[in-house]
């Protein structure tokens, strides 16, 4: 059986969001890489007459991992390479442009989006069937992610995210700091590769 292989992440010094935090926020991912390759292991071994409470469970816990796995994937991969400008002349960049006017509108639009109360995902994606953005909250890791949509961008509002650098009642500052950090060419390269 393949295994899903870790992702290293070439992160360097961030503002406002810690060495230390982002260290902590790397082995949860691990955690969830490794997670989803026992449910996996798990499920091989299981039979048609094990009881199907226990292969349920199993199937639904396995989305709960593999989606925070690739999650922090599409988060830890904005923030590699350190902070690279929006460009209003890529193809992203017309795009958000033409749907808001101003990129500071988006990211007040994507900001109130993330302050949404409890844990989960702040996400922008692309829905290739209709041609456009679509924005919305995740529960969890798993619970309301568009089915054929493509993830552009992803902001981690699990405490787990930013815990290190602020308390819960500041996390408007650790989204300032994600935006600050964003490194825009690799949000471009993800909506190029969605609408292949």
């Amino acid at each position: 059986m393949n295994k899903f292989e870790e992702k290293k992440f070439n992160i360097v010094e961030l503002k406002g969001i810690s060495a230390k935090n982002i260290e902590e926020h790397l082995k949860l991912y691990a955690g969830y890489v490794k997670n989803a390759n026992l449910i996996i292991e798990k499920m091989a071994t299981l039979s048609s007459t094990d009881e199907p409470y226990i292969t349920g469970e199993l199937f639904r816990r396995f989305s709960f991992e593999y989606n925070g796995m690739r999650n922090h994937e599409v988060y830890f991969g904005s923030l590699e390479g350190g902070a690279k400008p929006f460009n209003p002349e890529s193809k992203i960049g017309e795009r958000i442009l033409k749907l808001f006017g101003t990129l500071e509108i988006f990211i007040t639009e994507f900001t109130n989006l993330a302050l949404t109360r409890g844990v989960g995902w702040a996400v922008l994606w692309y829905d290739r069937k209709e041609d456009k953005f679509l924005a919305s909250w995740v529960d969890e890791q798993h619970l309301g992610q568009l089915n054929g949509c493509t993830m552009i961008l992803a902001l981690d509002m699990w405490e787990h995210a930013y815990v290190y650098d602020y308390p819960t009642s500041e996390k408007k500052k650790y989204i300032g700091a994600f935006f600050e950090n964003l490194n825009w060419e690799v949000i471009e390269q993800n909506y190029l590769e969605a609408i292949k």
